[in-house]
Parts: C-alpha cells; sequence; structure tokens
C-alpha cells in the first residue's frame, strides 16, 4: 500500500487539528481502508475554557462525517479527562453514553462524537486512526485468526476480540491495551472489526497504518497468492448483456417487500460477474459480512439467485431467533439491499442511487475479503447475534434514519424525452427536486446538468433501435421506470396547407407523433411493472384545440399525440397506469423561440416583448419551469386517480376556454 502523505500539502493545515484534518482525508480517500462514512481519527491537544484555564482536549470525528471529505468543524471537542474518566464507569447504556459525551462537548453545536470516543480518549497517544481494512479483515475473519495475527505482527499488535462498538469495546480495548502493549506496540487489532494506530503526531499515526496493512497485503500475496484489493480497484467492466426487464421484474418484487419503491442498480463489474457465478456462491456470500459496520447498507446477508421470498423468510425467521436481545424492537423491512445472481450480476438496491453506490462499493471489497479470506482456508464471519445488535443497535438505525429522510418520489424512476433544454430539462429537473431519479434521453444527451440521480443518454426517438437501447441502459442503471414524461418535439417549418412540403410534414409527425408511438412501444414492458403504478404525462400544445395559420403539421402532430394518450389511458389502466396531457401555450424560453422572433411576434399585436409574453388572461408569463412543476405534480400522488385528463398550462386562452 502506498503512502500518500504529501508533506507540502499538509502544511497547508495548521495545528495538531489541521494535521488531523489531512491525515483523516489522505485515510479516508482510500477505499480499502474506510469506505463511506466508515472508520474514525482523533487527536489530543491543549486548549482553554470560557474561564481561561488550560484544558487537555480531545478532537474526535463527529458522526454523520465522511473522512475523506471531513472538515475541522467535523471534528467534535471534549474535554479529555471528564471522556476518559467514563471509561472507568462498570457499565453504561448506550444513551447514556451519547448523553454524557454531548454534556461533555465545548462547542454545544458540534456533532455527536463518535460512539468510539472513549477508546480514543483511553488509547495514551495523541493521534489515533481507525480503520475496517480490507487487507487485515481478510487476516482476522478466518478459523484461525488470531493465530495469523500473531504470525504475522507477533507482539507489536495488541490484540482485542469482536466486542460491539461503544462503551463496552472501550472497557475491553482499555485492559487489553494495558496487559498486551510494551514499547514495540505500533497498532491494535479488534478481530472481524479493524485496526488502531496511534503516535506523537497524526503523521506517525498514518505512516504505522500504512506500514502495518501493506504488512497484511504482503502476507496474503505470499501465504494465498491473493492480490487484496482485485475486485474493487482493478477489474474492467463486465461488458456481457444482461435482461433489463428480469431487473425491472426484480426491482417490483424487491420494492413490495420493501413497502416502497426501491432503485435497484447493477454494477457492471468483471470479478462481481464472476463472484456471482461461483457454484458455491449460496454458502460462501450467506455467511455475513465483512465488517459489522457494513450491515446497515447491506444487511446480514445478499439475496442469491431472485427468490425474494425465501430471502424475506430467511430474514424472517433470522429476526425472530434474535428479536429478544432488543425486547419491544420492530422489524425493518426485509427486502434485500444486495443481490448476486448467475445473469444479472450484482446489484445493490437503495432509495436513492447513492444508496446503491455505497452498498456497491462495500459488496465489491467485501468480495476482496470474502476471497482473500477463503485462500487462507476459508471466510468466517461473526455469528448472527452479533450481527443482529448492529444491525437494530438504536444509535446505528439513528444514523440510518437521519439518512434516510427522503422527498416524495424518491425510489422511483422517470425516463425523460428532450430532456437536454426547453420543457424536458424543466420536467427532468422538477423529478429531481421530488426525489426522483431520471433518465433523459435527447439527441443532444447533455444539458450541462452532473448528478448521480441523473442519466442523460442519446438517442433518436424516431429509431425504436435507438431508444430501445437508451431504455435498457437506463434500466439498468436505476431498475425501472415509474414515469414517463414525452417532452421532446419539434415545431417544424411552418406552411399553408396548400404550400406544405412533404419532407416537412413527415418529420414533424416523425418526431411529435411516431417519436411518442415507439417511446409507449418500449416503455410499457417496464411501466407495467413500476412498483406504485406507472404515471405518464404527455406533452401537447394548446393549438390541439384552438391551431393557428400556418402550423398543421405541428397542430396536427399534437392532436394525434394527444389521442394516442387517450388510448393509452383507456388500454393501459388495468396494469395501474395514469396517462395525462398537459397543453402548454407561450412558453418563450424554449428552442422553439429566439427573441427575434418575439419581438416580430410583439411587434405585429403593437406590444413590447415583455407584454407579449403576457398575453393571456392572467397576464403572467408562462416558464419552462412552471410547466416542469406541473408534471412533477401530475406524477406524484395527487393524480394517481386521474388518467385521460387534458390540462392547459396557458395562463389562460380565450381561444380555449
Amino acid at each position: 500500500m502506498k503512502n500518500q502523505w504529501d508533506a507540502n500539502e499538509a502544511a497547508l493545515f495548521e495545528g495538531p487539528l489541521g494535521e488531523c484534518v489531512y491525515g483523516s482525508r489522505v485515510l479516508g480517500a482510500n477505499p480499502s481502508l474506510v469506505l463511506h462514512g466508515g472508520g474514525n481519527t482523533s487527536v489530543k491537544t491543549v486548549g482553554h475554557d470560557i474561564h481561561g484555564d488550560e484544558i487537555e482536549i480531545l478532537y474526535v470525528k463527529g458522526s454523520g462525517w465522511d473522512l475523506a471529505t471531513i472538515e475541522a468543524e467535523g471534528f467534535a471537542p471534549l474535554r479529555l479527562n471528564e471522556v476518559r474518566r467514563l471509561a472507568e464507569l462498570p457499565e453504561l447504556t448506550d444513551t447514556e453514553m451519547v448523553n454524557q459525551l454531548r454534556l461533555n462537548l465545548l462547542d454545544a453545536s458540534a456533532p455527536n462524537p463518535s460512539v468510539e470516543a472513549i477508546l480514543h480518549a483511553s488509547l495514551p497517544f495523541q493521534a489515533v486512526q481507525h480503520t475496517h481494512a480490507d487487507a487485515a479483515l481478510a487476516l482476522t475473519n478466518t478459523e484461525d485468526g488470531e493465530r495469523r495475527v500473531r504470525e504475522l505482527w507477533g507482539a507489536t499488535v495488541v490484540i482485542v476480540p469482536y466486542v460491539m462498538p461503544g462503551f463496552d469495546l472501550a472497557k475491553v480495548c482499555a485492559v487489553e491495551f494495558e496487559k498486551q502493549a510494551t514499547a514495540d506496540t505500533v497498532a491494535m487489532v479488534l478481530m472481524n472489526h479493524g485496526v488502531f494506530t496511534f503516535g506523537d503526531t497524526t503523521k506517525q499515526a498514518y505512516d504505522s497504518m500504512i506500514e502495518v496493512i501493506t504488512a497484511a497485503e504482503e502476507y496474503l500475496s505470499s501465504q494465498a497468492g491473493v492480490d487484496i484489493n482485485s475486485s474493487a480497484t482493478k477489474s474492467g467492466p463486465d461488458l456481457t448483456g444482461t435482461s433489463a426487464i428480469n431487473q425491472a421484474s426484480l426491482r417490483k418484487q424487491l420494492s413490495d417487500a420493501a413497502r416502497r419503491p426501491m432503485l435497484l442498480s447493477r454494477t457492471s463489474n468483471k470479478s462481481a460477474a464472476e463472484f456471482a457465478k461461483r457454484s458455491d456462491l449460496a454458502e460462501i456470500a450467506t455467511r455475513g459480512p465483512a465488517t459489522p459496520d457494513h450491515i446497515i447498507r447491506t444487511k446480514q446477508f445478499p439475496l442469491i439467485g431472485r427468490d425474494i421470498d425465501k430471502f424475506i423468510s430467511n430474514y424472517h425467521d433470522y429476526f425472530e431467533r434474535n428479536s429478544h436481545r432488543f425486547p419491544g424492537v420492530q422489524q425493518l423491512d426485509p427486502a434485500p439491499r444486495v443481490v448476486l445472481d448467475p445473469e444479472l450480476g450484482l446489484l445493490t438496491a437503495g432509495v436513492k442511487i447513492s444508496d446503491c453506490s455505497i452498498a456497491a462499493d462495500i459488496y465489491l471489497h467485501t468480495i476482496d475479503v470474502v476471497e482473500a479470506a477463503e485462500a487462507l482456508g476459508g471466510f468466517v464471519a461473526l455469528p448472527e447475534s452479533d450481527l443482529f445488535e448492529v444491525e437494530y443497535w438504536e444509535l446505528e438505525q439513528a444514523k440510518l434514519n437521519k439518512s434516510n429522510a427522503t422527498p416524495p418520489l424518491s425510489g422511483e424512476v422517470a425516463l425523460v424525452t428532450g430532456s437536454a433544454s426547453g420543457i424536458g430539462s424543466a420536467c427532468a429537473h422538477a423529478l429531481l427536486r421530488q426525489g426522483a431519479s431520471v433518465i433523459g434521453i435527447d439527441l443532444n444527451n447533455d444539458d450541462g446538468s452532473d448528478t448521480a440521480s441523473f442519466l442523460q443518454l442519446q438517442a433518436d426517438v424516431t429509431n425504436r433501435a435507438s431508444l430501445l437501447a437508451a431504455v435498457e441502459e437506463g434500466v439498468r442503471h436505476f431498475g425501472g421506470i415509474d414515469i414517463l414524461v414525452a417532452a421532446a418535439g419539434i415545431f417544424g417549418v411552418s406552411h399553408e396547407i396548400a404550400k406544405i412540403i412533404e419532407t416537412d410534414w413527415e418529420q414533424t409527425l416523425a418526431v411529435n407523433l411516431n417519436g411518442v408511438s415507439n417511446l409507449f412501444h418500449v416503455a410499457h414492458p417496464y411501466l407495467a411493472l413500476a412498483p406504485k403504478g406507472a404515471r405518464v404525462a404527455l406533452v401537447g400544445s394548446k393549438n390541439v384545440l384552438a391551431p393557428g395559420k400556418g402550423a398543421a403539421a405541428y397542430s396536427a402532430s399534437k392532436a394525434a399525440v394527444t389521442q394516442l394518450g387517450r388510448v393509452a389511458a383507456l388500454e393501459w389502466a388495468e396494469d395501474g397506469i395514469v396517462v395525462n396531457t398537459i397543453h402548454p401555450d407561450g412558453i418563450f424560453d424554449t428552442g422553439l423561440w429566439s427573441e427575434s422572433l418575439i419581438e416580430e411576434r410583439a411587434s405585429r399585436y403593437g406590444l413590447t416583448t415583455s407584454e407579449y409574453k403576457k398575453r393571456n388572461l392572467l397576464g403572467k408569463e408562462i416558464t419552462s419551469n412552471d410547466v416542469g412543476e406541473l408534471v412533477a405534480i401530475m406524477c406524484g400522488p395527487s393524480f394517481s386517480r386521474i388518467t385521460g385528463a387534458q390540462i392547459p398550462v396557458d395562463g389562460g386562452s380565450d381561444r380555449v376556454i
């Protein structure tokens, strides 16, 4: 493992706390050491209280902060001596531990200190770093893990048997450190959990961490011929095709089990695909996670194959066997968060795409740990009783619930055509604001947005094969389609009917009508699998009800697509799909209107451009964002019992009314 400490960069961070911030970021940037909020660090300094009296301060990572991006305010400042004394208590409940830690904060606005703050306080070093390093877990998670740890590191490490994080772990570590530590001690290894290193400075603690984990990596290479980082960091993409409709079907079952819509994202990774095809997969992948810290993201075990009912039954049995540990605790939703299937590979579930990505990252590293431990003689996880205690631990659940406050369309997937500009782009972003993940399809696949929840793809709606390929790619990324917004369209060249040019007519109908017909054909199988019932919003036009001269092709195509939507509402109701149409007018911030065209039209009516834009009964300018917000509402629960409706969004038109 390469030491990434850069003296020039570190010099930009002032004082012991600054060095701790830098060292934490360097540590957190290496996913084979910590993942997504895992691990913790601390530094002890001297400061002054409000009276000016000198006191010793423990700065420890705050709960909810990620080491890779932590700032100084992410560290909770604690009165060191008072926190250290907590380890002398005979017992301390989790709730009281959190309370005592907050009572000993020097800043009331600071985050909750790490649950391992007492452990950090008890270690007799200025700087402490803690990781869940893959290489260390591969050694400890074996039948003879303690022997291998001693064989590798000898007396230079303190070995601590697995204990639940928090107060009990702090007490055990204090006892074992006093019993085992010598002048040569460089680390403390927690079985099935991770590694602590320490020093007079954060740099010393970091250097020790790199040296200790490098030794573990070299041990795995020499003893088992294993490169511990192969799956997560070195393998290329799995290029084999998978069935998008099978993935969407599985997502429907998983969402039903969770009692809410969930995303189900496929991770394209060669090593994961090969792991999912192992003949002994069901046996080795269901032993448990690499470290119990991961269980709130991955559950105790993954779903092997697609038998959701069996998974739910097994999870329920697991809960029943262990729920006596927490009297009155309610079972969490039994839906899997990780799926391993020979055809589909590695899939991960969550209400946000970030949840899926985190679970995927964790499981790729789990694959590395499992395969390395297997090469050493066999992967061994903790007993399920220990895993249950972490999964249902009130402090972990509080952390998860805090991150799971979700807007109304969370877990749902919207497909928006014409998403790169105008009304389509506004619809996509309005749906994103409501929590949906969005597949955007356009000839131009980039509207300048760059978010994990917005997958922008390039396709031609007039080409069914092109459209199908984009839809399947989007489904493999998010898991299905719940919402369909057909916003792609063109106005076309204006002609009086007697002067229509055939190619202009055909092009307008190809995009505005055939494009929607193609979209309906390709998307319907996925819409029929939407967990809460699908919603379709068609972008029509005021011209359907009040056409204008010279716009025959545009008016006819929009009238035809409105009729297509009405038929779809009739045919698809039995699939739980609602289909509604909006008719915008006077939306001047789209590609259909240039400033010169607006000025020309305004002058024709003897109006200023501002007056022309508000030329409706309400005297209000209507923007793409107004249309997008209406579409988002139509795709939410308020319209779940409305289908076949046509709604104008034009500020009021006397010709329509």
